[in-house]
């Protein structure tokens, strides 16, 4: 009987060859890891932006609403009389319905002092009303005429949340700050539970925002001490010295993203566990694809003995391999279904969002057809009470056979339908928002224009005129109808405030030359404004006449069409009694302008 070899050498020799392919695992697993960080910071990637385009929608939808509100005549009011308290019941009310609407945490006006006059938790028992804010840095910016911005704790409801601030002004001067303060509790709440952490820093490298309480404000670097300096004056944190923050850098694999507007970092901490595990699958693979390796070679050497059992195996490998593939189609298809769900709620939010904007446009078109019939209607009065004037002077003389004066008047009456078409034209090319440009106007022969359609009224209510003009010609840049518009209306709302003094009735009339341009006075010795028509003389729709006297549109277009000129027109009492109306026009070129007249382009 021939013995048979030992079989040792054999299974020393693929002992050998494992061990000189063994190294080949640390490339392996240094490729899985950079494969898997890549996944992972692909998707971590995804997830920031979503989170920061959220965050930063829900500011912006509350950026611009401090600039709107602070023009409401309710918090202007509240400005202008602080102790009366009928106002600041309105402006408190007003603040509450619009917080509810828009869904701010508090809505909050303040005067220049930083004390607060009125806001929406007027009847809770933090109320910030009678408390003073001074100190914030929102104030401060919006004083000085920037859009204030803040994220901090509540002195007074000990809540978190972002603050907006903006000056309200009357003309250019700043007569206090409106102040809203969002919510922003519920962007950590839209986490959720997943391995990944969320956390928000701001210019100081604390923590506002995070998705584990208590990292919440944590100070993630060393602070220095002006930083601790401010955090002191403003108080923007519950503690005065943030506790550091010491996350193991072995632990986390942080990504990180900037918001420049606001200063903040948004981060993304994910466990580094993420990476190990599945490098440490791949290097088990890797090893047991080695260890096949080394069995195939064994069972290469042993096939005679051993070939059934190599097929059975790589069947099963086969198996195996054709599951994971099933497996990770699955995966794909189920991906593919919930994107094709995305897409079509994106299409029927953009449907109902162009339905919003037709709903929109309609309303827009019926608010600037009212606007402009009570526009027309208004500055056609002066015209035909003219004209009717004019009309029954014509009768008269055509009783007396004096057809020469009749004919003056009708040529007058005609003159006036002529005028009257240009405003008509005017006021639609108004309402068009067309824009005519400056033509050099004389002021003297429109303002006796203006005076002679006036003139049968102010000799009825025995009105002395008191003209101060330069004998030399004035000349202004400005439209000729829409000047001859103006002046009228001046004029017309002068008599109309003498109808309520007895005589002696005076109106004096005067100009002058200065640096900018033209400056003409208005004076009449009626009675004057009163302190709410100071403020809203030129607000459409208010007035100091009853319903069937006036519209109260004459001073808002006056207004308008002195900012086309680019002029200006304001309003005040004379020291001597009475009402002083004062039109800042630009200074035009002498002789006839050569832009062609806004009669005709209109």
């Amino acid at each position: 009987m021939t013995p048979t070899l030992p079989r040792r050498p054999r299974w020393r020799s693929l002992a050998l060859l494992a061990l000189c392919l063994a190294p080949l695992l640390w490339p392996l697993e240094h490729l899985a890891e950079r494969y898997y960080r890549s996944e992972l910071a692909g998707q971590n990637r995804q997830t920031l932006d979503l989170y920061v385009a959220n965050l930063l929608g829900t500011l912006h939808r509350y950026e611009v609403l401090p600039q709107i509100l602070g023009d409401l005549p309710a918090l202007r009011a509240v400005l202008g009389a602080p102790d009366d308290g009928v106002t600041q019941g309105n402006a408190n009310r007003l603040l509450k319905n619009i917080a509810a609407q828009t869904g701010a945490e508090v809505m909050y006006l303040m005067d220049t002092n930083g004390q607060t006059l009125a806001a929406s938790n007027w009847d809770k028992h933090d109320s910030f009303v009678g408390r003073n804010f001074a100190f914030r840095p929102y104030f401060s910016e919006a004083m000085a005429g920037r859009l204030g911005r803040f994220f901090g704790l509540g002195t007074t409801s000990a809540k978190r949340g972002y603050f907006f601030a903006a000056a309200v002004r009357n003309g250019e001067k700043i007569i206090g700050v409106l102040v809203i303060k969002v919510d922003l509790d519920h962007t950590e709440s839209l986490w959720g539970k997943t391995p990944e952490q969320l956390l928000v820093t701001d210019h100081n490298g604390v923590v506002i925002l995070t998705s584990r309480p208590e990292w919440r404000f944590r100070a993630t670097r060393t602070l220095s001490d002006a930083e601790r300096a401010a955090i002191t004056a403003i108080q923007p944190y519950p503690t005065r010295e943030p506790r550091p923050l010491n996350l193991s850098p072995t632990a986390w694999l942080p990504q990180t993203q900037e918001i420049a507007e606001t200063g903040w970092s948004v981060s993304i901490l994910a466990p580094r566990t993420l990476i190990d595990r599945p490098v440490r699958t791949v290097v088990a693979i890797g090893g047991a694809t080695l260890l096949v390796v080394m069995l195939l070679l064994g069972l290469m050497m042993q096939r005679r003995r051993h070939y059934l059992e190599r097929i059975a195996f790589e069947a099963k490998a086969r198996r195996e391999l054709e599951g994971r593939v099933a497996e990770r189609t699955s995966d794909l298809e189920g991906l593919n279904r919930r994107l094709k769900q995305e897409v079509l709620e994106r299409e029927q939010a953009q449907q109902e969002l162009v339905r919003a904007q037709d709903d929109l446009v309609q309303a827009g078109k019926l608010s600037a057809l009212g606007t402009m019939s009570a526009s027309i209607s208004h500055e056609l009065n002066q015209p035909l009470a003219a004209i009717r004037s004019y009309a029954e002077n014509a009768e008269v003389l055509l009783d007396h056979e004096r057809t020469e004066d009749a004919r003056g008047n009708l040529k007058l009456i005609s003159e006036l339908t002529g005028r009257m078409a240009s405003i008509i034209a005017h006021l639609r090319a108004f309402a068009r928002r067309d824009r005519h440009a400056p033509e050099s106007v004389a002021l003297q022969p429109a303002l006796d224009d203006a005076l002679a359609l006036l003139a049968k009224r102010r000799r009825s209510m025995d009105v002395e005129l008191i003209r101060d003009l330069p004998a030399a010609t004035l000349w202004v840049e400005a439209g000729e109808t829409r000047l001859r518009q103006v002046l009228g209306n001046l004029l017309a709302n002068a008599l109309d405030a003498l109808t309520e003094k007895g005589p002696p009735r005076k109106l004096w009339l005067s100009a002058e030359s200065t640096d900018e341009g033209v400056n003409l006075y208005i004076r009449d010795n009626g009675p004057g404004f009163c302190m709410e028509a100071l403020g809203r003389a030129s607000e459409p729709f208010y007035t100091t006449k009853t319903r069937t006297q006036g519209l109260g549109l004459g001073l808002a277009i006056c207004e308008t069409l002195m900012r086309a000129f680019g002029g200006e027109l304001s309003f005040a009492n004379h020291k001597q009694g009475g009402a002083l109306i004062t039109l800042r026009l630009r200074a035009g070129a002498p002789g006839v302008s050569l832009q062609p007249s806004e009669d005709r382009s209109a």
